[in-house]
């Protein structure tokens, strides 16, 4: 390799980590908003919860009594929700509007009422 070959290869590697590095900076500049959602017999609390399109977010989910699930499947997200252990579900909404969730784990009688809403807006 000559000396002006080197000379490209070099400036090629900084400028390739330069771009990584504001790439980072750009991913880490739009944080996940935190939502905590308990599990309870026939209920999740809160069962209506406000998003914004495009606004990463992390369900952080706990159980108060037994295992339960939650799915969301407008968005294909689902967890199993175990008591004594925090369930964690990413995503990004990608759409405006009402989207049911539910647990789909059988609980009990009144099972059915186990559910909630994502209220997404711009």
């Amino acid at each position: 390799m000559n000396m002006k070959s080197k000379q490209r290869a070099s400036i090629f590697v900084l400028l390739l980590a330069f771009g990584l590095c504001l790439a980072a900076l750009s991913a880490t500049a739009q944080e996940a908003k935190i939502i905590k959602i308990t599990a309870q017999r026939f209920k999740y609390t809160p069962d209506e919860i406000a998003l914004k399109k495009g606004e990463p977010v992390v369900l952080e989910f706990t159980s108060l009594d037994r295992l339960h699930g939650f799915s969301c499947p407008d968005f294909g997200i689902r967890a199993d929700i175990a008591p004594g252990k925090t369930a964690k579900v990413s995503f990004t909404p990608d759409k405006t509007g009402r989207f049911l969730f539910h647990c789909d784990i059988f609980c009990g009688s009144g099972h059915e009422d186990m559910a909630g809403v994502f209220v997404v807006k711009e």
